[in-house]
């Protein structure tokens, strides 16, 4: 499956079609399901709010169902193009890639050197997530359903389940902190558009890389 990118009033007000309508839609159900799984284990954790909040059990199926679905808005998205080749970028790391965070975390992103559609930092942030994803899913099933396994294995998958969530918990909110420091990438991920100076400034070899493939279209010159 695929969608349509051409938007001729986006074209002349000079900016790049980032994201397609299915990925910004992976992207909202994902982020909506992540922060009710965290939202709601911090409820059920903290006794004080769980006490506030009151009707535990609701609270309990809540979080394992937002758990559960998950993956299901990737495994969607992955009916279409878009998504695939986002997927494929993300899972390749380049000679750019090298350094990058290290370089980031000194001198800003600003200074990171040139990045492609995503740079190191976002390449790493959706592998870690993913890998931490299927984990809290694996030990998550352990411990909703009691026979899969012996108390003692159901013990650790408890122990890994509750400290992973803290790791999850910090990652996603340094994932908004980031995302509040740049409207112009808020904006591309709820419209699909974002502006070319910004695209030439952040990621300058995608940039570089959709000109190439506009300036090579039949009936071009080249």
């Amino acid at each position: 499956m695929s969608e349509s990118t051409g938007d001729t009033r986006n074209t002349q007000l000079d900016e790049l079609r980032r994201f397609t309508t299915a990925e910004r839609w992976v992207h909202r159900t994902t982020s909506a399901l992540m922060l009710t799984a965290i939202v709601t284990a911090l409820l059920l954790y903290v006794p004080g709010f769980a006490e506030l909040v009151g009707r535990r059990r609701l609270l309990v199926v809540v979080h394992e169902w937002s758990g559960i679905l998950l993956p299901l808005p990737l495994a969607v998205g992955l009916f279409f193009k878009g998504m695939r080749a986002d997927m494929r970028s993300l899972n390749r790391f380049g000679p750019q890639d090298r350094g990058w965070v290290w370089r980031a975390m000194r001198h800003g992103t600003g200074l990171a050197g040139p990045a492609g559609k995503f740079n190191a930092g976002q390449k790493l942030y959706a592998a870690v997530i993913a890998g931490l994803v299927v984990v809290m899913l694996g030990t998550g099933l352990m411990m909703w359903f009691t026979e899969l396994s012996p108390l003692n294995l159901r013990t650790g998958a408890s122990y890994v389940h509750d400290w992973l969530a803290l790791a999850i918990g910090v990652l996603v909110l340094g994932h908004i902190r980031m995302a509040l420091k740049d409207p112009e990438a808020r904006h591309g991920m709820r419209t699909g558009w974002v502006a070319r100076r910004w695209a030439r400034r952040e990621h300058p070899l995608w940039e570089q890389e959709l000109k190439q493939e506009k300036n090579s279209e039949p009936g071009r010159p080249s």
